[in-house]
């Protein structure tokens, strides 16, 4: 085999097509186009009729919600942590965990430090009202149905005139909306409505500098601009829905340290909306904004009642992933580098699975290994480093099964548009589309616009490989017939895997 080498990656971002992604593009080869039954009508939601009354979407049943800690903890402090990422993994208030061990400069942390995370005190308990259904949380069915740049012109706000660069090219303000919600996952129409609810983005013409800089509302020089600033609400809806879909976390942290203990009979596109406000605002003003007469207010105003373009459930029962292969040709090795990890940036579920290819050095260098479609399906999307496969052909990143290839190489990638088999060639690995600190590609599914995890109920299967978590992100196992292979930042006997 010879040297072989590879490198854990952390993955983050990557480009849109300028594409309407719900047209079909014209197929390559007219027989590949048996592989997939194309839908012939775009999707559309069921809506209320004209007239009907508006009724407030019924309870959820009860979330299992985890336990409260009753008992002060012991935390190791591990390399990258600060403060703030313990408290609000914990769900304490940074004053709370420096007063707990009298810590003199907050600033100041070792490696190995041992600190005791103490008991949180909830202040009551959160609003039960349903503020959107999870398919306007995610970049859903429905997400198609509304043009952005149309939407954000006809408004004619700050907004419609606005331009930054982004990894190198100038995007309009509409198409910084897009590219987020794409990237993520996350509906457009819920991005706009939090944009025009923090800072009026659609619609005003004269802003502030604060609200220019910081639309959001997140006062950090390193988040400074509209990108970034959608990045951080995009990626923390995403962590407060994906973290109530598999039971983790009982309480909201909000801005002022305030502890709020999490109605059990909301539903997920709730939880993320209640889990991004809480990271803005304090006790009494978070209470305002997820009421009905705060947030959901101004997403009604703009887009009409949401529950109108409701499809649940997003993930129906029974679900089960379709037949796929490992990512690269037959008879090849490549390592096994990073198990269950985020989608898209850390907020999303751990879905992603890392494989790196036969390299002769670390970091990021040319290889001239295939990595290969692991199911027949449409390319949607295939652009910086990103190629969006479409199990079910009708070129909608937001319905039915979606595979995403990330870092794929612009040398031989495959074009948008062509319809592929499983094993035949995608591109080659690379570190294009985002951060990352070694070639390699990132492989997650998503399905009706919902990232799924790695290792919760419905894993990833690759060739009868079957992943499985530790609990700590990147780390996990591929498990078939009793061998295992496990994860590694590198080359080892227990990551190397072939078809």
């Amino acid at each position: 085999m010879g040297a072989l080498t590879a490198a854990l990656l952390a993955c983050s971002r990557s480009a849109i097509s300028d594409e309407p992604l719900w047209r079909v593009p014209a197929l390559q080869d007219e027989a590949a186009s048996a592989l997939v039954q194309l839908t012939a009508t775009p999707f559309r939601p069921p809506t209320r009729l004209p007239g009907a009354p508006i009724l407030t979407p019924t309870p959820d049943e009860p979330h299992a919600l985890p336990e409260m800690r009753r008992e002060p903890e012991q935390y190791v402090v591990q390399p990258g942590d600060t403060l703030g990422i313990i408290a609000q993994r914990y769900g304490v208030s940074l004053e709370q965990l420096i007063a707990a061990n009298q810590i003199a400069n907050p600033n100041l942390l070792d490696v190995g430090q041992v600190l005791t995370v103490p008991v949180p005190t909830a202040q009551g308990i959160s609003p039960d009202f349903k503020i959107i259904p999870d398919s306007e949380m995610v970049y859903g069915p429905a997400a198609y149905l509304l043009d952005v740049r149309e939407f954000v012109n006809q408004h004619g706000g700050y907004l419609s005139q606005y331009e930054e660069e982004v990894d190198g090219s100038t995007l309009s303000g509409a198409e910084i909306v897009e590219r987020v919600a794409r990237n993520f996952s996350v509906n457009p129409r819920l991005l706009l409505a939090v944009l025009q609810y923090q800072s009026g983005w659609l619609t005003k013409t004269e802003l502030g500098q604060g609200k220019i800089d910081y639309p959001i509302g997140v006062r950090e020089p390193w988040r400074k601009g509209l990108y970034l600033q959608l990045a951080w609400a995009a990626n923390n809806l995403n962590r407060g829905y994906y973290l109530w879909r598999v039971n983790a976390i009982s309480t909201w942290l909000l801005a002022d340290g305030s502890v709020i203990q999490i109605a059990p009979t909301i539903n997920a596109g709730t939880a993320g909306v209640q889990h991004m406000f809480a990271a803005l605002y304090g006790r009494e003003d978070w209470l305002q904004v997820v009421s009905a007469d705060g947030f959901a207010a101004t997403f009604n105003q703009l887009f009409g009642y949401p529950f109108d373009l409701a499809v649940e459930p997003l993930l129906p029962e029974g679900l089960r992933q379709p037949p796929m292969q490992l990512p690269f040709e037959d008879g090849r090795e490549w390592a096994f580098t990073g198990g269950p990890h985020g989608g898209w940036g850390d907020g999303s579920a751990w879905a992603a699975l890392d494989f790196a290819p036969p390299i002769e050095a670390l970091g990021c260098v040319r290889s001239d290994e295939w990595v290969v479609a692991v199911a027949d399906g449409l390319i949607a999307r295939s652009e910086a480093g990103v190629v969006i496969q479409d199990l079910d052909g009708d070129g909608n990143e937001g319905t039915g099964w979606v595979v995403l290839y990330l870092h794929i190489e612009s040398r031989d990638r495959v074009s948008q548009g062509t319809m592929l088999k499983a094993g035949e060639r995608i591109g080659h690995p690379s570190c294009e589309g985002g951060v990352t600190t070694g070639t390699h590609v990132h492989l997650a599914r998503r399905f009706n616009g919902e990232w799924i995890p790695a290792d919760q109920t419905l894993p990833f299967v690759l060739d009868g490989w079957v992943s499985r978590g530790t609990g700590t992100e990147y780390d996990g196992f591929l498990e078939r017939k009793g061998h295992v292979i496990e994860a590694w930042a590198g080359l080892r006997p227990e990551n190397i895997i072939s078809r």
